[in-house]
């Protein structure tokens, strides 16, 4: 029989490490999944709503999209950073 101090915890901080967000991550999910519902919505209901508030192909809406494609290029970067590196 174990004494108590030779009992692990069995909670999931002492198995799996806690990764803390940073803010640009928020925001580029932020982004990203504002990007991902206004494709949703051009695929469902053909409303481009970036064009629609933005202006459609003024500069503004053009650097919305822009953003969107930086916040993918950069959850890119955040997985491989949630996954530890390369696969081993």
């Amino acid at each position: 029989m174990q004494s108590p101090e030779e009992i692990q915890p069995n909670d999931l901080q002492s198995v799996v490490p806690v990764m803390r967000l940073s803010v640009l991550d928020w925001v580029a999910m932020v982004v990203l999944i504002a990007g991902g519902l206004n494709w949703g919505l051009v695929g469902v209901l053909n409303l481009d709503l970036f064009a629609a508030v933005l202006g459609d192909g003024t500069g503004v809406a053009r650097a919305a999209y822009m953003a969107v494609g930086l916040a993918a290029v950069y959850c890119l970067y955040f997985l491989w950073r949630l996954g530890g590196g390369p696969a081993k």
